[in-house]
């Protein structure tokens, strides 16, 4: 360079000894180093044409900024900004790196892993060792003040998308839990969840916010919430356990959407009332219900059930029972979504990893950022989340075709 270096590998570590790490540490110096170049060049060509009182060239090369060490993916680099003079009286220009920016010492890469980390399970005390282990060094300035820091920003992210527009946005189906963490806080709160399905067949978080229990009152307090941020279009199914709460929200607001019960959490309810040596045929005997393939048959398995098991066991068949209408909702909507709307699965699959963090860091959670860490958990998993089968058959659901035992009425 015609300015000498000003970038230099320094290894703080001797015992991380990676000869390919060290090359490609050695090159992204030498590509910082260019890019600093290129944009200072940029710069003073910007400025060639300003001249001070004495007819000098107004804006020149200074030397460098004190040397600092930047974190980054693979290892710290150490780092020299060019710096300028302006020699005009009031100095009022000055080289300011968009590639570096002032106060930088870290790169953005490593601070979204920070607080993917935390989430993850690693408490703030053990950043250090963690990322030594990731990094092959030290990392100074990474305390638990930081991570909190760091953390502020899930917050304001979070309250950013509580108040996106959904004026265009059309769910079919919600899928709706309400999700109670282990985490000492003052109140008794929980998480109410919905997730939903577009017209297109994508699986997105819809809403997630912190409620008084699953009560009526909490769960119209949300649906009150997505109708000001424009969502207007009732979903056509809703599915979920039996919190009363939600339902009678649900039958508020939105009256017109059919209800569907889980069969996980009724088969559990259903099972926990009966003895644990007829579990397992009593699982079979239910699987036989949704498993059947039409209506007719699925109500006589239901009939068979409530006979075997009424007599001696009335609890579990009353609970049952009481919402058997609710349980063969799922009759009336296409086969090929059977498998999707029968249960609650991708709320509980989804919030097994909120569980495992709060489980780990249960006495340090406030409401707010139990929440927060939700959303954060919950937006990761919404990348893997697979479109429903028969996605096609979502527009006949919204245009309200009528579906016999899955398949379409009066079909050729």
């Amino acid at each position: 360079m015609a300015h000498g270096s000003v970038l230099e590998f320094r290894n703080p570590d001797p015992k991380f000894h990676d000869h390919l790490t060290e090359i490609i540490r050695s090159g992204c110096q030498q590509i910082i180093e260019e890019a600093l170049e290129t944009e200072l060049q940029g710069f003073l060509e910007y400025y060639q044409d300003s001249k001070d009182a004495h007819g000098r060239q107004r804006i020149v090369r200074n030397g460098h900024l004190p040397e600092r060490h930047i974190q980054t993916g693979i290892g710290p680099v150490a780092v020299k900004v060019p710096r300028t003079r302006d020699r005009a009286p009031d100095g009022g220009i000055q080289f300011r790196s968009s590639i570096v920016p002032a106060y930088l010492r870290k790169t953005r890469s490593i601070e979204e892993l920070l607080p993917w980390l935390y989430l993850k399970g690693i408490s703030t005390g053990d950043f250090s060792e963690a990322l030594s282990a990731i990094l092959g060094t030290d990392a100074p300035g990474l305390s638990a003040n930081t991570i909190c820091r760091l953390k502020s920003k899930w917050q304001a992210e979070l309250d950013q998308w509580h108040k996106r527009d959904l004026s265009q946005k059309r769910y079919v189906y919600w899928w709706t839990d309400g999700i109670y963490c282990k985490v000492r806080m003052d109140e008794k709160q929980c998480l109410l969840v919905v997730i939903g399905v577009t017209d297109d067949g994508k699986k997105e978080l819809v809403a997630i916010e912190g409620g008084f229990r699953e009560s009526e009152l909490s769960w119209k307090a949300l649906l009150g919430s997505l109708k000001q941020q424009g969502l207007s279009r009732a979903p056509k199914l809703a599915i979920g356990d039996g919190a009363l709460g939600f339902w009678k929200a649900l039958n508020s607001m939105h009256p017109e959407t059919k209800w569907q019960r889980c069969w996980v959490h009724k088969t559990a309810n259903v099972l926990n009332m009966l003895p644990k040596s007829l579990h397992p045929a009593a699982k079979r005997d239910l699987q036989a219900i949704w498993m059947a393939p039409g209506i007719e048959e699925a109500e006589q398995n239901f009939d068979g059930f409530i006979e075997t098991y009424g007599a001696k066991y009335y609890k579990a068949a009353d609970c049952l029972e009481k919402d058997r209408e609710a349980l063969l909702t799922f009759y009336s909507f296409p086969a090929e979504h059977w498998r999707h709307i029968r249960t609650s699965n991708p709320i509980e699959s989804t919030f097994a990893t909120v569980r495992l963090r709060t489980e780990k860091v249960k006495s340090c959670f406030s409401s707010r950022t139990a929440v927060s860490m939700a959303y954060k958990l919950c937006r990761c998993a919404e990348k893997r989340w697979q479109r429903i089968r028969g996605a096609d058959k979502l527009v006949k659901v919204i245009a309200g075709v009528e579906f016999v035992d899955g398949v379409e009425r009066n079909a050729a």
